[in-house]
């Protein structure tokens, strides 16, 4: 008569799930390929490949403009910044922008919007990695031009008739200078005729001013001279003459496209912009 020691419950079911995953282990092993090191790696630098692309916003707005294009380019693989621009004077604003530049390695397009393209046009300077510029509803000026006279030169402009003028103090109590604001009532006309009006009533209410000095000071030595561009023109743009930006964009040489659209293009029209910018990505890569 042959004898079986009976373990404890607990031991029973301790050894129970130590034969499973023995068991699991072993039926993984045999149907699970090993990926080797380089094949990981391969992918890895397939997916860091893709430049970053730097989004800089215009006056009387604010970064968050970019969201639904943000969006777009983060779920085809690019990484993305949108940094806050100061909106102070275009010396400054491209200084602060190109201090952005420098803590970022590997290919760059960069992006401006509106005033945002004055920015982008000096803060590329001296930045190999830039690779393309691309404009959407902005301004792309030569040496010397500012936002309010290349405004001017041509007839569709509505902003001059929509600003509210604030000066504002620095905090010893002197003036520091001149804000422009749009006018809330004004401003879904001016500025993003083609979004719901309760989502420009909000706009209007947050926007940030862009200072007199920043809207008519003299851009520097333009980037898109050595840099090649592109450029997205909204026709029913009532800010920048959709004219002057076709002006801008021959002058600087930019594969050009045109959308029926307020001056807002990027979250008007979030994949025309997107698709502006996988042609640059296309063109330079």
């Amino acid at each position: 008569m042959s004898f079986r020691p009976q373990l404890p419950a607990r031991s029973r079911t301790r050894r129970g799930l130590t034969l499973a995953v023995a068991t699991l282990t072993l039926a993984l092993g045999a149907t699970t390929t090993v990926v080797p090191a380089s094949a990981a790696q391969t992918v890895t630098a397939t997916a860091a490949a893709k430049p970053t692309v730097v989004l800089v916003h215009g006056a009387f707005a604010d970064a968050s403009g970019f969201n639904d294009l943000i969006a777009r380019l983060e779920r085809l693989g690019f990484p993305v910044i949108a940094p806050a621009n100061p909106l102070r004077d275009v010396a400054g604003d491209a200084a602060y922008v190109s201090s952005v530049l420098d803590t970022i390695t590997g290919p760059i397009i960069l992006v401006g919007h509106s005033y945002g393209g004055i920015v982008i046009t000096n803060a590329a300077l001296g930045h190999d990695n830039v690779k393309a510029l691309v404009y959407l509803g902005a301004f792309a000026p030569d040496k010397g031009e500012s936002a309010l006279n290349l405004a001017g030169q041509f007839p569709g402009s509505e902003l001059g008739h929509a600003l509210l003028a604030r000066d504002y103090k620095l905090p010893d109590g002197t003036k520091g200078g001149t804000d422009g604001y749009i006018v809330a009532e004004k401003f879904r006309e001016v500025f993003a005729a083609d979004l719901p009006a309760s989502k420009t009533r909000l706009m209007a209410a947050t926007q940030r001013p862009g200072s007199v000095t920043g809207l008519s000071g003299g851009s520097g030595e333009p980037a898109w001279k050595t840099i090649p561009s592109w450029y997205l023109i909204p026709t029913q743009d009532k800010v920048i003459p959709p004219d002057a930006q076709r002006f801008m964009a021959k002058r600087a040489g930019s594969t050009v496209k045109e959308i029926r659209s307020s001056h807002v293009v990027m979250m008007s029209h979030p994949d025309a912009a997107a698709s502006v910018v996988l042609s640059a990505y296309s063109a330079t890569r």
